[in-house]
């Protein structure tokens, strides 16, 4: 293995899970930044064995494989009788001397084993009494949906101005600001993430929904598959061919349906399963 890609929650981390995939020094890498990260998004980083080091791993390799291939050989002390280099009393030394290897290498690999197991099991009771306290303590706190956006705000450091508006079952928060492109994420995948988590840590008084829009995303991208819809519907009117959509997530492919319902040139049929569920737009009349 020359080189690897590695992630981690920092770009530091997931260099330290590449050198520990190639099993090499820092100092005999060469490291590439892929993604640096940020918010919800792991760093991603390629490590190569550099040039200049790539002889001495090649060289660690054949080693590694002929010890292999010299431990694996079931035949050694009949090839030390035909060689001549042992005489029958020190095969059977050498025999000895290797299954007490053995039973000593199988003894050490049970007791890290068990104490693996051990550290597992603390690390378990700990982090599930931690959960536990941390359930208890939401539970008990109550954030409003101000303080779950600025708190959001401020882990990317960043400032934004926030609109509410009250409908009869939905309460809508818009955040409007620069640079939020990374809150909405590619589709609105990270608005909508952050707009389900705030429904459920953020209650309003009159039990209504909270729903987190940003820059006015939602209604724009309702715009934006509307006309992209009635485009596609043109195209396979005219070609008598049918087109599937990329997955998305049940709400988008709704807006698709609820355009195309009153064309009559084209009808709509979601297919697959979720979260890889799509959309396929088929002439009335379909041909192939």
């Amino acid at each position: 293995m020359k080189s690897c890609e590695a992630t981690g929650k920092t770009i530091e981390q997931a260099v330290q899970n590449a050198l520990l995939e190639l099993k090499a020094a820092r100092e005999d890498v060469d490291i590439k930044i892929l993604n640096e990260g940020g918010f919800l998004k792991k760093a991603k980083v390629l490590v190569s064995i550099s040039e200049d080091a790539i002889e001495k791993y090649e060289k660690r390799e054949k080693l590694k494989k002929a010890i292999k291939e010299e431990e694996a050989d079931e035949d050694f002390a009949e090839n030390f009788v035909k060689s001549k280099i042992a005489t029958t009393e020190e095969i059977k030394e050498t025999k000895t001397e290797k299954k007490a290897e053995k039973t000593e290498a199988k003894e050490t690999k049970k007791a890290e084993k068990a104490e693996q197991k051990e550290e597992k099991k603390i690390e378990k009771a700990v982090e599930k009494k931690e959960s536990s306290e941390e359930k208890a303590e939401q539970k008990e706190r109550k954030y409003t949906a101000e303080e779950f956006i600025n708190g959001v705000l401020d882990a990317l450091g960043t400032e934004g101005q926030i609109e509410r508006t009250e409908e009869e079952r939905v309460v809508r928060y818009n955040l409007l600001g620069e640079n939020l492109n990374d809150l909405i994420g590619h589709h609105g995948d990270c608005m909508m993430s952050l707009s389900y988590i705030m429904s459920l840590v953020c209650k309003s008084e009159d039990k209504k929904k909270v729903i987190l829009d940003v820059e006015n995303y939602r209604q724009k991208r309702v715009e934006s598959l509307t006309a992209l819809a009635k485009r596609t519907a043109d195209k396979v009117a005219k070609s008598g061919r049918y087109f599937k959509f990329e997955p998305m997530e049940a709400s988008e492919r709704r807006i698709l349906h609820l355009a195309l319902q009153e064309d009559d040139r084209v009808t709509t049929l979601s297919k697959g399963e979720e979260p890889r569920r799509y959309l396929i737009v088929f002439p009335k009349e379909y041909k192939d």
